[in-house]
């Protein structure tokens, strides 16, 4: 976080201090990766124990945070603000499926980063897997003088903006503040105006081992009709593979055609806004919480975060009146927050016009970008347990075979002894069959063709067209209970994880001994909640999984 993250001048008279109390708190939060105890945050934050307790509580109830003993625990929910700018920038849905075309095409790394203060911040990455790549984070801050964007974003700094760059590599030269950058390599900044007068004479940037040593970049803006640069786009390797002269001349022509077809998507006008979620009103949602938690809930807090969801696809400026109609909040109220957002740098104006800044990714979101299905799912499994006091687990269809992705087990003298990783064949399991069942109909008959039936106990199922009965069954009924199938006295009842395009990512599922409940206690007291800790795992994930990749394990 640099000083710029925080606002340094004191708050305009209308400001919301509860709203500016809870903001730092979050990003104290995302400072440390994502977790902090809670006393830890009354000493950085330099807030009462009680305000900060009150923080939390408000920031669990909006779903931002869970507590974990003494802990919080930045949530996956938390990325529907980062997505909200985004969705309202159009540059992962315009520029990002370019960009992975031109990552596949020359078969290097491809970022996309825009400016932010005298930093420069990734919204997209299209990374190639190989020992030595790039692995900046969605959100992930740079300064301006480490990189290849920094050079084209300086070339349109004005002397404030030289001056507040300089009073930050004066207060922060060891670059302490950008939790995301390799320490001690050289000083780029001694260079770095004679680097921003050569992109603008070329029209390029190129990185030589400027972030760490071996990286290597080349970098070219993307400009609006203004001709303003609104993000650059750079191909990144590694001196393996290339020297800085020979990267920029493999790849310059190739990547300005890119940055062409950028330029006319951003020309092409906005769609229409994506319709609002059906449901009560966030106005009147932070009311009943109120209502419900009484001083414990944080009114003005909530009222404030939901105005950065405001904004969105179709939705990138908004003058005050929409705000208020979308959030269902008072003008006056409306007003009030967006003032203090706009002091603290999360969003700015232009007119009667207001939109959020690059700053709204400092809340959390390129820690929560780099969570796993499992780190997604594990929560909800151990609230499951908690809940039906059997063990829960997720697993992933692999090959011919369910693989163990999630697991929490319950403390029983007779339990099931499971590990993460292990295999059991897809057909005699109810993951598996679950996961069967999720796959498109021409996909599952042909896995079906090639599985080999074994009959593990004398209930197995290992007749194909049987088994295909039974998987239709599952798809209709949205679950699968196996009973001693995989092994005798194990019984199992899974249901299935969507992913946001609704293609089945995952089952969880409540294994047990046989004895401990008939098959119709199985469905009537495990399938309810079972239920319930998928939607949740499946809404995480549609969160987190809207500009950023989710690895299943």
């Amino acid at each position: 976080m640099t000083p710029l993250t925080t606002a340094t001048a004191p708050p305009p008279q209308e400001a919301v201090g509860p709203l500016v109390r809870g903001l730092a708190v979050l990003r104290e939060l995302a400072a440390a990766d994502g977790r902090r105890s809670v006393g830890d945050l009354v000493r950085a934050t330099g807030l009462a124990r009680s305000t900060v307790d009150r923080v939390v509580s408000t920031l669990v109830r909006t779903g931002y945070l869970r507590v974990e003993g003494r802990d919080a625990v930045l949530a996956p929910r938390l990325m529907e603000l980062g997505n909200a700018y985004l969705a309202a920038s159009r540059f992962p849905d315009l520029l990002g499926p370019l960009a992975d075309a031109l990552a596949d095409f020359l078969d290097e790394s491809v970022s996309i980063a825009v400016p932010d203060g005298d930093g420069v911040r990734f919204v997209h990455q299209a990374t190639r897997r190989r020992a030595m790549s790039l692995t900046f984070r969605i959100g992930d801050q740079l300064p301006a003088e480490r990189g290849a964007p920094g050079a084209l974003f300086a070339g349109d700094w004005d002397d404030a903006d030289w001056e507040r760059w300089r009073r930050r590599r004066a207060a922060d030269p060891q670059d302490t503040g950008f939790p995301a950058l390799p320490r001690g390599h050289g000083d780029a900044a001694a260079s770095f105006a004679e680097r921003v007068a050569a992109a603008g004479a070329h029209g390029w940037s190129a990185d030589d081992q400027l972030i760490e040593p071996g990286l290597i970049a080349v970098a070219v803006p993307v400009r609006d009709g203004a001709g303003r640069p609104v993000c650059a786009v750079s191909v990144v390797s590694h001196t393996s593979r290339h020297s800085a002269a020979s990267l920029r001349e493999a790849v310059l022509p190739r990547l300005r055609e890119t940055v062409t077809a950028m330029e006319d998507a951003l020309s092409r006008p906005a769609g229409a806004p994506a319709p609002s979620p059906a449901g009560a009103s966030p106005a009147a949602w932070t009311r009943a919480s109120k209502q419900e938690l009484g001083p414990e809930f944080v009114e003005s807090l909530a009222r404030g975060l939901t105005v950065l969801t405001a904004f969105g696809e179709g939705r990138g400026e908004l003058p005050l009146t929409a705000v208020a109609e979308a959030t269902g909040l008072a003008r006056a109220t409306a007003r009030r927050s967006l003032i203090t957002l706009e002091h603290l740098g999360y969003v700015a104006s232009a007119g009667r016009l207001f939109r959020l800044t690059p700053h709204v990714l400092e809340l959390g979101c390129a820690h929560l970008s780099r969570l796993t299905l499992p780190e997604i799912a594990q929560p909800h499994l151990i609230e499951l347990v908690e809940t039906v006091h059997d063990s829960a687990s997720m697993a992933v269809l692999s090959g011919e075979d369910i693989q163990y992705v999630a697991r929490v087990p319950t403390v029983r003298i007779m339990s099931v002894n499971i590990t993460l990783g292990t295999r059991f064949p897809a057909y005699a399991t109810a993951m598996g069959r679950v996961l069967l069942a999720g796959l498109p109909e021409r996909e599952r008959a042909a896995h079906l063709g090639r599985t080999g039936f074994t009959r593990l106990t004398r209930y197995t199922v290992t007749d194909a067209p049987h088994l295909a009965r039974v998987l239709d069954e599952v798809a209709a009924d949205g679950h699968a209970l196996v009973s001693e199938e995989l092994e005798e006295g194990l019984r199992s009842i899974a249901v299935p994880v969507h992913d946001r395009g609704g293609r089945v990512v995952a089952a969880i599922n409540v294994s047990m001994h046989a004895s401990r409940r008939s098959v119709e206690e199985s469905r009537s007291e495990l399938l309810p909640p079972l239920l319930e800790a998928a939607a949740r795992i499946g809404d995480d994930l549609r969160v987190a999984g809207r500009y950023a990749r989710v690895p299943a394990g």
